[in-house]
């Protein structure tokens, strides 16, 4: 799944007449970057949620050749990422990868799918986050996200302290991790939370590079890093 129904805020003006996942970035937009990994590593098919600027999301998606889209409609209200997942469920397998549409990176030695796969373990976790090190970060000035322990559990970092690891808007989810959801719209961490209690939200390090994209002054130095591969 691929989530590309929020309105880009941060991003104006530049989504004041196009979705965030529509801005380009050396030379396609936003979420091509996502969808071209996803076809390069082998997948075949890819579910989109839109509620923004929905028919030229739609329009732009219909066009694209290199996966099967699956179109998870929230025009009538946007329901926030968990309630997007809740939304997309029936369409989705168990488990399934979960990319924010502006999810920007560089592999490091195998492919964050790969470095994914080979960690998940559905016995113990209900999602596997990738996670990186400030180091590996780009155009992040940012707290961090999370603590791993020793054997890649999840803990959320303390008010007013910095974590080490950034999450990167890419992970595995189990169904598990969706029952008993809110009726109302609600942001994934309300699922992360429950899953930190029961001690089964896990993070797997990144071994490569990854960009935040939030702003349009965050475009120039994005494309600086694809150009260097």
């Amino acid at each position: 799944m691929v989530m590309a129904a929020g309105l880009g805020k941060r991003m104006r003006p530049l989504t004041a007449s196009r979705p965030k996942p529509l801005v380009m970035v050396a030379g396609k937009p936003l979420i091509a970057h996502t969808l071209d990994r996803m076809a390069d590593a082998g997948m075949a098919r890819a579910v989109v949620n839109v509620h923004y600027l929905a028919d030229a999301m739609e329009a732009w998606l219909g066009r694209y050749a290199r996966l099967a889209v699956t179109i998870s409609d929230e025009r009538a209200a946007l329901l926030e990422t968990g309630g997007g997942m809740i939304k997309a469920q029936g369409l989705l397998p168990d488990p399934f990868f979960c990319l924010n549409s502006d999810a920007v990176w560089l592999d490091g030695p195998r492919s964050v799918f790969t470095e994914l796969t080979k960690a998940w373990d559905p016995a113990r976790m209900d999602a596997l986050l990738l996670v990186v090190r400030f180091n590996g970060t780009h155009n992040y000035d940012g707290k961090g996200d999370f603590h791993l322990d020793p054997l890649g559990r999840i803990s959320r970092r303390r008010p007013s302290r910095i974590a080490p690891y950034i999450y990167t808007g890419i992970q595995i989810v189990s169904h598990r991790l969706l029952r008993d959801p809110p009726e109302t719209a609600f942001g994934t961490m309300r699922l992360w939370e429950r899953a930190i209690e029961e001690g089964r939200l896990y993070g797997c390090v990144h071994t490569g590079e990854w960009c935040e994209v939030g702003s349009p002054e965050m475009i120039a130095p994005t494309e600086a890093l694809l150009a260097r591969v």
